[in-house]
């Protein structure tokens, strides 16, 4: 690799830390801010908004990067991120800080999508599996720096600067960028699909908004927004000379590969939300302790990448992403063995394993359906699949989060205790030990949702061609 490439790769590297700290720290600074601003009633809003305006600009900059240029917006993208966190840190109410929140949504959009993208453009099989894994593990250092500098700031300085922290890292990000990324962008006027964008987000907003709302009839009307938008949707996509996605970057196995990323990412994400659950709420250990304690599954899921393509080439694609299904069940299924007193070390060592299964999965994916794509579709092609496994994240965490209180609250009415849900749990007057156990009776029903989402993804990928896609 010359040195161009490597300060290509310590760029994106950045800024793909930019996002993915952000999301960390914030988790970890966040009571405390809605305590200086007076707003613990709209703390979800505060990741709904990051999570919606991330999840609709990512197409449409995969879309826009094929016709504009790598570089180019990612840059915009990145100082978008850049504003978004300079008003978020000064702001005095969290109605503010939800809107800057969703300013900073709409540059990450761009960092999640194109940083994979330039890794698929410019590097061969080997070296984009190894890169891939380090952009993942960047991922795992960020949930273990987050809680630490996190607290850091907010016990030394304040709040506010958890959003300043990303201004000299995204400079960095940015002088690297465009010092050295070179790429011939075409000339042409481009036509950009208004419609098909404007449909699109209409869509997105509909079905996430679907999943936030505890209303059974808003749930109806957002689901019938969707069905209406996406149907629309299609008719105009397959009319129009730049669709912002071209439905010919689907094909049979790109289709059911993105259905498996969408169930995977589920499991992804209710492992890093909901474990904690268990070793702080559960076995007692410090939110410190239990970042750490996720750590050796970025280990494993980093050199995953670098056999990947050993592994490609002495058994298929198809093998390899059904042998890091089954790792991903069989860790699944032995995550429902814990106790309430299982010693740690035995959680350390599932999710060491469980890594490997994330990282061979979920990079072979991406791989292979940036394979399947043509230069000036493979944006489209990687900010789709992003926006599946941001879809598959969002939806898989609202409906497990569901689960877990319908467990805490079922767990004290067979305990003939009323009125205790998860909103009032330490201040219903029960118990330590009761708490304890209700809160491992609701992630072991999370333990047990993951084996099915396993099962789901292995029957899914049963149906992938034999056939090399590299």
């Amino acid at each position: 690799m010359n040195n161009k490439k490597r300060n290509i790769v310590i760029a994106i590297m950045v800024s793909m830390f930019l996002a993915a700290f952000e999301g960390t720290v914030v988790t970890t600074a966040l009571p405390t801010i809605a305590k200086s601003l007076n707003g613990y009633n709209l703390i979800s809003w505060v990741f709904a908004s990051y999570l919606l305006t991330s999840a609709v600009s990512t197409p449409i900059y995969g879309k826009l990067s094929d016709l504009y240029g790598r570089k180019k917006m990612l840059t915009i993208g990145i100082v978008i991120f850049l504003i978004g966190s300079s008003l978020c840190g000064f702001s005095q109410s969290m109605f503010q800080l939800i809107m800057f929140r969703a300013i900073q949504g709409i540059g990450a959009g761009s960092i999640l999508t194109i940083t994979f993208t330039i890794v698929g453009d410019l590097f061969d099989l080997e070296e984009r599996s190894k890169i891939q894994g380090l952009l993942s593990t960047v991922w795992g250092v960020a949930s273990l720096l987050g809680p630490f500098i996190g607290g850091y700031f907010i016990d030394y300085l304040s709040w506010h600067w958890i959003f300043f922290i990303n201004i000299p890292f995204g400079i960095i990000s940015l002088f690297l960028l465009n010092k050295n990324l070179d790429e011939q962008v075409s000339t042409t006027k481009p036509k950009i699909d208004y419609l098909g964008s404007l449909l699109l987000t209409i869509s997105i907003v509909s079905i996430l908004l679907c999943v936030f709302t505890s209303s059974t009839c808003a749930r109806v009307i957002y689901i019938i927004c969707f069905i209406v938008s996406l149907t629309i949707f299609y008719f105009v996509e397959n009319k129009c000379e730049e669709p912002v996605v071209p439905f010919d970057i689907f094909s049979k196995d790109t289709i059911l590969m993105n259905v498996i990323a969408f169930f995977i990412a589920a499991i992804l994400m209710a492992v890093e939300a909901y474990t904690p659950l268990y070793t702080q709420n559960v076995l007692g250990y410090s939110a410190k302790v239990s970042g750490l304690s996720m750590a050796p599954m970025s280990l494993t899921w980093l050199l995953s990448s670098f056999f990947l393509v050993k592994l490609f080439k002495k058994f298929g694609e198809k093998k390899v992403i059904l042998g890091s299904i089954l790792i991903l069940a069989l860790t699944s299924y032995l995550l429902r063995f814990l106790t309430p007193n299982t010693p740690l070390i035995y959680f350390i060592i599932i999710v060491f394993i469980m890594g490997a299964g994330f990282g061979g999965a979920l990079n072979s994916l991406t791989i292979l359906i940036q394979n399947a794509a043509s230069y000036e579709k493979r944006g489209a092609a990687t900010s789709t699949n992003a926006l599946i496994r941001t879809l598959g994240q969002t939806i898989g965490v609202s409906i497990l989060g569901g689960l877990v209180n319908s467990s805490l609250s079922s767990y004290f009415s067979n305990s003939n205790i009323s009125g205790v849900t998860a909103d009032n749990i330490y201040s219903s007057g029960a118990s330590s030990i009761q708490i304890k156990e209700a809160f491992f009776s609701g992630v072991h029903n999370i333990f047990y949702s993951l084996i099915f989402l396993a099962i789901i993804s292995f029957v899914v990928g049963m149906f992938i061609s034999k056939e090399s896609k590299l």
